[in-house]
């Protein structure tokens, strides 16, 4: 028979493995927007122009880099949970708001909840799958895991995309504001969460010092601040371009078409992303991350350049290589944190590059008001091969430290 604390420690593991499948169903219904395919173009029918309503992501942006560090912070010395609750909590307020719309002051409101949500779950979640993981000595399987944990977000995405394309053929407030139920229930789910216990020292003392220490860390790291810096320009730059993408898929497709594409788009995703972890056990992050974005800059290009009927159905497919390599970029940078700061280093990372979204998300917006829909995604696509140069330079000098073994 089992001792006391060997079943304990049976029902602590039954426990993490029921956090794992929570964060399934949380990221399922925190996904599931039904004004996904039409957002941009609600905001700029109340805003006025596309300027306008790419600055409302730019305030969402600028609310998660106000937000991300006290949040990051927060999670580490107080705990996953509440600051998985208090997220959740947010996004109802934030959903709420944009159904209101109305004006630019309600969206822009709405845009710094919708901030505050995102800074809450940035550093978070990532770490409370990891710290679960780690009550059962997992963390190796996290990729894995974070792989099929995002292939049921992309399922959300992209069955809420399908039904609220034909829900926007009715009415957009309609589509708004049944998007708020989803994010109900997943503030209940939320509760359900247990706690992981801390396998890392809690942060004491001035809080300031162990944010100062982060910051070395990603100074002294070669690796982990070029990969940061990867992420930071990849989630700039093709966060606005995917944020705009309906704008130019509605020059060749009708409005109520537009949740299909999405849909398509968000059922390649799924896949990709739940057969991630057997891709990246074959073959080298490096090469995945490569590949992947090669792919979808050159698909991309190819779609908008020769615009026809086909177009969307291109976009969509970059959908694959893109799923594939944001695991294997997660699960590098995880690798590189440390457990005593790693939802707090999570949010330093998404703090520059929802800056950085920020300041490029108005300049797209200005260059497709002045030059067309075209334009902005092409320069966009080029300006990503950047970030093909710095994982170059990450794979050669993975390569040389093999060598050195």
């Amino acid at each position: 028979m089992l001792g006391k604390g060997a079943s304990a420690l049976l029902n602590r593991s039954d426990y993490m493995h029921k956090n794992i499948r929570l964060l399934k169903w949380l990221n399922f219904f925190w996904n599931f927007r039904l004004y996904a395919p039409i957002i941009i173009i609600y905001f700029a029918q109340i805003t006025g122009s596309f300027a306008s309503a790419l600055l409302i992501f730019s305030i969402f942006s600028i609310a998660i880099s106000v937000f991300e560090i006290p949040t990051g912070i927060y999670s580490d010395m107080i705990g996953r949970k509440k600051t998985l609750v208090l997220g959740s909590l947010v996004s109802v307020i934030s959903l709420t708001c944009y159904a209101l719309g109305g004006s630019f002051l309600i969206l822009a409101l709405g845009a710094i909840f919708a901030g505050l949500q995102e800074s809450f779950f940035s550093g978070n979640n990532d770490a409370l799958l990891y710290d679960s993981l780690g009550e059962t000595k997992e963390q190796n399987s996290f990729g894995e895991h974070t792989g099929k944990i995002n292939s049921v977000l992309q399922l959300a995405i992209g069955t809420s995309a399908l039904i609220g394309g034909l829900i926007a053929g009715i009415s957009f407030k309609y589509v708004l504001w049944l998007s708020v139920i989803p994010q109900v229930i997943a503030l209940i789910m939320s509760f359900w969460i247990i706690e992981p216990k801390t396998h890392f020292e809690k942060m004491t003392g001035n809080i300031f010092a162990n944010l100062k220490e982060a910051f070395v860390k990603f100074q002294t790291n070669f690796k982990l601040r070029n990969l940061s810096l990867s992420s930071i320009l990849s989630f700039g730059m093709g966060e606005v371009a995917n944020q705009f993408m309906p704008a130019f898929i509605n020059t060749v497709w009708p409005v109520w078409a537009l949740g299909i594409s999405k849909g398509i788009a968000k059922t390649c995703s799924f896949f990709s992303s739940r057969s991630a972890g057997k891709i990246l056990k074959r073959f080298s992050s490096f090469r995945v991350l490569i590949v992947g974005t090669l792919a979808s800059i050159g698909t991309t290009i190819l779609a908008v350049v020769f615009v026809g009927v086909w177009s969307p159905l291109l976009i969509a497919l970059t959908s694959i290589p893109y799923a594939i390599t944001a695991v294997a970029l997660s699960s590098l940078l995880q690798a590189e944190f440390s457990d005593q700061q790693r939802a707090t280093m999570g949010s330093i990372n998404s703090l520059f590059g929802n800056i950085f979204f920020a300041i490029f998300a108005y300049g797209f917006g200005l260059v497709a008001d002045h030059f067309g829909k075209t334009e902005p995604i092409v320069i966009t696509e080029i300006l990503t091969l950047s970030v093909v140069y710095i994982y170059w330079k990450l794979f050669k000098n993975h390569k040389k430290e093999l060598l050195a073994v």
